[in-house]
């Protein structure tokens, strides 16, 4: 029982003993079976628990393992949710307009002034390049209306529910939550302000992130009701703004970075997206103009932690488990200034060891 408190279910990120996921063990001489109950049927990684605990029992020298996979009762369920709540020591509560969460825990912003300038696309790299650090990373996709951090991730699956629990999806070795995650055939969200802090409320209280090093927040473009209410209910939030070198956009974001620093925020810097493109003969072709991302951190007062070229993540079958239209691998050189960035603003940070 002892070596499959080392199998840790993906999505939840607690080992399967604790959860209650164990339901029998028995042995005899060197063949083993093991019952795992899934927390919901049709579980979209039974196929990875089922080859962690296969291996975890081969290497203490069983030379057979027979898994047997079943599913949680309501009642088991029930009981789950429970524990999650009281015992998850990064859930993400909120209470008189503050967000205690965990105290390791550091809340990033990535914020623009204007749409389309590809700070959905840092948002996800940076996170990738954390996790890739050996970081424990969530993203909240909290761009309501724009969600788009799921397709850029190539997630198909959806969230499981527990209860009252919802759990973030992983890809990539990031914990993902968006709203694109409960409409159906891209529909659009039609809401009012109240109903966005509802969601935001939904996606900080009712989700088991787990013990986290980073959470991301995909912030939607300029000034909004989202932006502010991170800006209240996330007090300690640490800021990056998002820009083209073109000079319009540098003077939009402007506004998102001035916001930061009105209301106390650490703004960490400005991440100039689509600088050049590299030519085959290594000359660099500025598109969009020059200089748009150091102005801008010149404005607010702060660094410019990273100019990011133009280009396509290598080519691949989107039939592939790890296709993800958006994400860039570490051997690519986009992905190579990603894990440079991460590098900075984790230095910038200050912040303790990786849990993971």
């Amino acid at each position: 029982m002892e070596a499959l408190r080392a199998v840790i279910d993906p999505e939840i990120g607690q080992d399967i003993v604790s959860l209650g996921m164990v339901d029998r063990v028995d042995v005899d001489g060197s063949r083993v079976r093991v019952r795992v109950k899934l927390t919901v049927s049709g579980c979209p990684l039974q196929t990875t628990i089922r080859q962690d605990v296969e291996r975890k029992l081969a290497a203490l020298g069983a030379e057979a393992v027979d898994v047997e996979l079943s599913t949680m009762t309501e009642a088991e369920r029930d009981a789950l949710a429970l524990r999650l709540r009281g015992k998850d020591p990064a859930q993400v509560s909120l209470n008189a307009n503050r967000l205690p969460g965990d105290a390791h825990t550091v809340f990033l912003a990535v914020a623009s002034g204007k749409g389309g300038v590809g700070k959905s696309t840092v948002t996800v790299n940076l996170a990738v390049a954390f996790a890739r650090r050996g970081l424990a990373v969530g993203i909240v996709d909290a761009d309501i209306y724009g969600f788009s951090v799921p397709d850029m991730m190539g997630i198909e699956q959806r969230p499981t529910v527990i209860g009252d629990v919802i759990l973030p999806v992983p890809r990539f070795g990031v914990k993902v939550m968006s709203m694109g995650f409960f409409v159906s055939d891209n529909a659009p969200v039609i809401w009012r302000g109240p109903m966005l802090g509802k969601m935001l409320d939904t996606f900080l209280k009712e989700v088991s992130w787990g013990p986290l090093d980073v959470l991301l927040f995909d912030l939607p473009p300029g000034t909004g009701d989202i932006a502010l209410d991170i800006h209240s209910k996330i007090p300690k939030v640490k800021e990056i703004i998002v820009t083209t070198p073109h000079p319009t956009a540098s003077f939009v974001a402007a506004r998102a970075g001035a916001m930061a620093l009105r209301t106390g925020h650490e703004l960490l810097g400005v991440v100039e997206n689509m600088s050049y493109v590299r030519c085959p003969n290594g000359d660099r072709v500025h598109l969009f103009g020059q200089g748009g991302g150091r102005k801008l951190a010149d404005v607010l007062g702060t660094e410019l932690l990273a100019e990011i070229p133009i280009g396509l993540p290598e080519a691949a079958d989107p039939d592939d488990p790890d296709f993800a239209p958006s994400v860039y691998d570490a051997r690519h050189p986009i992905g190579e200034v990603y894990d440079a960035l991460a590098e900075k603003v984790w230095a910038k940070i200050g912040s303790p060891s990786p849990r993971r």
